[in-house]
């Protein structure tokens, strides 16, 4: 679906944050009023919803549609952020894992369950943002939140130096973590997990497929 005037779609890379992407077109367009609608986390890539110039006022539209991400959740080791960025907490040997055990707690997580939010992560407590907390050496709130996840798709179950890598594909509600949902698809494997790689391939009715690298964006 093509956005209406004075909003882009930009494949996100990986490396730079949601801000940092703004920052950088702002250079290459020459143009100062520019915001985002939702946030990436820097390691995460893919669609972002940009408006430029006027199009800022209509950012709000398009916080609260549905998601999709693709992600590859590594089986086998856990870390103190639930992603490749942080520290490792535990560590296991995984050879190999069923597909019928993997399908079963996937089909578990459809609907709307409450779910430990990431230390690290961009939400609000008491007026500061979770990651602050560790960052000033103090001990964040423990934050659960209800995360709707409508459907998903299975991609493939990958043995990977001697842990498992699951990619799958989740359509979810507006709200939800995927690291949250990567350290739950653990939890049933009875096994330690983290976020290994995520991509936002959709929000709403907008696709990655339509939207222009960051490298590639000219002044028009």
């Amino acid at each position: 679906m093509e956005p209406e005037k004075g909003i882009l779609l930009i494949n996100k890379p990986s490396g730079i944050s949601s801000f940092g992407c703004i920052r950088e077109m702002r250079k290459i367009l020459g143009i100062k009023k520019m915001g985002h609608a939702g946030t990436l986390d820097p390691r995460a890539e893919g669609l972002l919803i940009v408006g430029v110039g006027e199009g800022t006022k209509k950012l709000s539209g398009f916080i609260g549609l549905d998601k999709v991400y693709r992600a590859v959740v590594r089986l086998g080791m856990s870390t103190d952020t639930s992603d490749l960025d942080g520290e490792v907490t535990r560590q296991c040997l995984v050879q190999s894992i069923k597909e019928k055990d993997v399908v079963s707690a996937l089909n578990s997580m459809i609907g709307n369950h409450e779910y430990e939010v990431s230390p690290y992560s961009a939400l609000k407590r008491n007026g500061k943002r979770l990651y602050e907390y560790v960052r000033e050496g103090k001990k964040p709130p423990v934050v659960t939140r209800d995360m709707e996840v409508y459907s998903y798709t299975l991609f493939s179950i990958e043995p990977k130096d001697g842990f498992v890598d699951v990619t799958v594909e989740f359509h979810v509600k507006s709200g939800v973590y995927i690291r949250s949902l990567a350290v739950a698809l653990g939890e049933k494997l009875a096994v330690p997990s983290v976020l290994a790689h995520l991509v936002r391939t959709a929000i709403g009715p907008f696709s990655l497929h339509d939207a222009t690298d960051l490298h590639l964006l000219t002044k028009k």
